[in-house]
């Protein structure tokens, strides 16, 4: 039957550390993950809740040097108040000018257009004149024509009539054989002559009276009324020039007058690119400015923007189990900031959001996790005293600033906020403890340098020597260490079948190849006692002791001893790796 042998102390109690550690690690995320997990699926208060307001951007119109910003962050803004100039001196104008030479070239072929119309009116009134004149005479002299004509054709009847009566006559003689044939013959030609006379009359005087009539219409007939004609055609033809040039006029003034509105145009553009204001669009507070005076932009770059305070609110994120308990109109308490908590209404609960919409207000929502929902809460306006200490947005309407949200008769609380609490109060008590005694303070925490020191200085020296260091046994007992270079090796079959009261007559056999550190009864060791060489036990056989170990010095503080019974059932272990180290 093997005997057990003694086994050290700190073996034992590494054993039992491990055990505690494993139960105190196992515990501990047991408590943290019941409250990481537990606390956030029905806790009636969220610390994850951000103040918001709606945000209007204000953008640079046109690209250019920023001339002056009157306004910073904080400062309130009525509707059309100035935020920022920019001007622009780099501009493009040959559009302007292209558009200014077409309007100068329509503009001279317009009056062009007009002074040669306004001659060909007035040759117009020459010719008409000339006309109206020709034909006055010309009708006088067609009515004397006519008149004349008239006379003519009386006369030539008168003629006729005595021709025909003397022939009547002649022929009444020739028949009653008075007068010759001959006599009749002169007389019937001289009839006829007559009547042709007055036919030729009756003719002139009807194309007289044609030419008169046609005359009075202006219309020239005849070569007598040539001149008035040729007048007339030259006046029909300025007259259709004239119309041309006026119709041509007119074309060239309307595409003038479009020419000069494009220009016009092209000028205002001109001037919102040289000089630019940017406005407040509605009335709010100044939540950023993102330039300076002389800096460059482009159009589109974002100068400012501007919160409506008036429209601020919580965003606050719960778990889905809130849900019901959080239905619009619910009463919460935002807690926060410097002025204390405030009461709020539930307005509306969404279960996500997008970049869209968060692009509308001054901070994005809060990133939410699964089975998680925002409330979005009206708070109460801010009182002015306690605005007045704050930042002049944060006075304003606080946004950016994180709250606590909880629910009004709400009695689970969040584990961050606990926690936080709990922190404040720590720091709290330290704090006072420091004000009220500070030797008492001073003196801890030189104590606590003087520790950390001391198991500094021992890691270092058993680093750098390499050595076993073992902590102290109780008193009659012997603890190995690991023999020098050169001794002996111990037998193999050490401590088989032997009893606790045995061992210590083995004991001078093992030190003999393993020096060893003998404890007191108390289980320490005086300092000079642990700082002096380690000597090997005289044998029980009455051989000579073994020769200082040299250089083995050996600095450990004084352990608490270890219990009896916890040697027993190591000790066979114990044996076997003190043989094993004496035969390396």
């Amino acid at each position: 039957m093997s005997q057990p042998t003694l086994t050290s102390a700190p073996e034992h109690r590494h054993g039992r550390l491990v055990r505690v550690s494993s139960v105190g690690l196992a515990s501990v995320l047991a408590i943290l993950i019941g409250t990481s997990v537990l606390p956030p699926l029905v806790a009636d208060q969220s610390d994850r809740a951000v103040v918001n307001a709606p945000v209007t951007l204000l953008t640079a119109p046109i690209a250019g040097d920023i001339g002056a910003i009157p306004v910073t962050a904080g400062d309130k803004v009525e509707r059309g108040s100035l935020v920022a100039q920019i001007t622009n001196d780099r501009l493009d104008r040959a559009t302007a000018i292209q558009l200014a030479g077409r309007v100068s070239e329509l503009r001279e072929r317009a009056l062009a257009a007009e002074n040669k119309r306004t001659s060909n009116e007035a040759y117009l009134s020459a010719i008409d004149r000339a006309i109206r004149d020709q034909s006055a005479q010309m009708m006088q002299v067609l009515r004397s024509q006519v008149e004349e004509l008239k006379a003519k054709i009386a006369s030539a009847n008168a003629s006729g009539e005595e021709k025909r009566v003397l022939m009547e006559r002649q022929v009444g003689m020739v028949a009653r054989d008075v007068a010759s044939p001959d006599m009749v013959k002169s007389t019937t030609q001289a009839f006829n002559a007559a009547i042709q006379e007055k036919k030729a009359a009756e003719a002139k005087l009807n194309q007289k009276t044609v030419q008169l009539e046609g005359l009075a219409r202006g219309l020239f007939l005849g070569d007598e009324l040539r001149s008035l004609a040729d007048l007339s055609e030259k006046q029909l033809s300025i007259t259709y020039d004239t119309q041309r040039l006026a119709i041509e006029e007119k074309e060239l003034k309307a595409a003038m007058v479009d020419q000069q509105a494009l220009l016009k145009r092209e000028d205002q553009r001109l001037d919102r690119l040289t000089t630019s204001e940017i406005k407040a669009s509605a009335k709010g507070v100044v939540y950023n400015v993102n330039a300076t005076t002389g800096r460059h932009v482009g159009a589109g770059d974002s100068l400012a923007s501007v919160v409506d305070c008036e429209r601020s609110f919580v965003v606050a994120i719960f778990s889905y189990r809130q849900g019901q308990n959080l239905q619009v109109g619910s009463a919460v308490t935002i807690s926060g900031g410097s002025v204390g908590p405030r009461k709020g209404i539930v307005t509306e609960i969404l279960p996500k959001t997008s970049d869209t919409v968060d692009a509308t207000y001054a901070v994005p929502f809060p990133q939410t996790e699964r089975r998680e929902l925002y409330v979005l809460v009206r708070p109460e306006p801010l009182p002015a005293s306690g605005a007045a200490s704050e930042t002049p947005v944060e006075a304003a309407c606080g946004v950016g600033r994180w709250v606590t949200v909880t629910r009004e008769s709400g009695w689970v609380p969040s584990n961050s906020v606990v926690w936080r609490d709990l922190g404040d109060g720590a720091s709290g008590l330290v704090t006072k403890v420091a004000a009220a005694a500070p030797d008492v303070v001073q003196t801890v925490s030189d104590h606590a340098r003087a520790m950390v020191s001391s198991a500094s200085d021992v890691l270092k020296h058993v680093v750098s020597t390499g050595t076993d260091v073992a902590g102290p046994a109780r008193a009659g007992h012997d603890v190995p260490v690991r023999p020098e270079p050169g001794t002996p090796r111990a037998s193999s079959a050490v401590g088989e079948g032997r009893s606790e009261t045995q061992s210590e007559a083995i004991a001078p056999a093992i030190q003999r190849d393993a020096p060893t550190i003998a404890s007191t009864e108390s289980g320490e060791k005086p300092v000079a006692d642990r700082m002096a060489p380690i000597l090997t036990q005289p044998s029980s056989t009455g051989q000579q002791p073994a020769e200082i170990a040299p250089a083995r010095r050996i600095s450990m503080p004084p352990l608490p001893p270890a219990r009896p019974n916890s040697f027993q059932s190591e000790a066979p272990k114990r044996t076997g790796s003190i043989a094993q180290e004496a035969r390396s």
